[in-house]
């Protein structure tokens, strides 16, 4: 039986992804360079992209249903979506002033008020699954006020400096008839692709049950979770990304709402080495990875899902 209730118990987590010959984030500011710490050499994913990710898991599985709408997704207009709270509720905006220039109506929707802002916002907690889980903006447009998520990530940092490999592609095919007689019946584009090699990455998350309290959340919501999070690359898949996967979810779940000990402390437990440090890493047994038990105090349970 599934189980409705809110999350009462706080949980941190970590998680262990890896990529072999391919991007695993791009950087758009960057020709789409694998993203780096430019002091250390570490690959960099950020939790935007991880968050990505779970949204994506979700809206395939639920085929895009209540109470597993995505708020925040391709094409998507986030004002119209805020607005069609209000119409599901059956609350009439308040009408936008009148222009004092030419006497007519504004073009932005109406904004509500007091309560009507409460009841839209739970609206959308109960319908979008992303919203209850990652919080969000709902200020904009019709104003339904904003949501602070139980849950958020760290950027995912790899275990060792990666390398970034550029490629050289073509492609035996031109866009246009002009393109094709610019090149003289040559019908080839040239073109570039950014590569790890292979990179472990290691990225932390949080679950506040005070939060999903707000936004309910519930327990329900935190296996669909966990199930997104080890399975977030299988319909991931791209020429770009190369070969990607979830290795290791590590759960701490603490006994009471607030924890049992500092985050720190718990996430210090594991430890992730390269076994052979004079040759670089192309594989996750490469890696040994360690949880050292007995320094995890009685009142956090370990939890391994892979």
């Amino acid at each position: 039986m599934a189980n409705n209730n809110p999350v009462q118990r706080r949980y941190d987590f970590m998680i262990l992804f890896d990529v072999k010959d391919g991007n695993p984030n791009g950087d758009p500011d960057a020709g789409n360079l694998p993203r780096v710490d430019a002091e250390t050499g570490h690959g960099l994913v950020t939790d935007v992209c991880l968050k990505r990710k779970v949204r994506n898991y979700v809206g395939l599985k639920h085929d895009e249903q209540s109470p597993y709408r995505i708020f925040i997704k391709e094409k998507s207009v986030l004002n119209n979506t805020i607005e069609e709270a209000y119409i599901s509720l059956d609350i009439n905006l308040e009408e936008p002033p009148a222009d004092p220039a030419d006497g007519k109506k504004r073009t932005k929707p109406g904004k509500g008020q007091g309560k009507e802002i409460d009841r839209a916002r739970m609206f959308l907690c109960q319908n979008f699954y992303d919203v209850r889980t990652f919080g969000a903006v709902l200020s904009t447009g019709a104003n339904a006020g904003q949501v602070r998520g139980p849950v958020q990530f760290t950027f995912g940092r790899s275990i060792d400096p990666i390398v970034s490999l550029e490629h050289s592609i073509t492609r035996m095919a031109v866009t246009t008839e002009a393109d094709a007689e610019d090149q003289g019946g040559d019908n080839r584009t040239m073109g570039r692709k950014f590569t790890v090699p292979y990179g472990l990455y290691r990225t932390h998350g949080f679950v506040s049950a005070p939060f999903a309290g707000q936004t309910g959340f519930t327990e329900e919501d935190l296996e669909l979770l966990w199930e997104a999070l080890i399975n977030m690359f299988e319909h991931d898949r791209s020429a770009a990304r190369g070969l990607m996967g979830t290795r290791k979810l590590i759960i701490f779940e603490h006994e009471s709402k607030m924890g049992n000990a500092p985050v720190q402390q718990l996430f210090d437990t594991i430890s992730i080495t390269k076994k052979d440090v004079n040759e670089p890493a192309r594989d996750f047994n490469d890696y040994t990875v360690i949880i050292e038990k007995d320094k995890i105090p009685q009142s956090v349970t370990l939890i391994e899902r892979l």
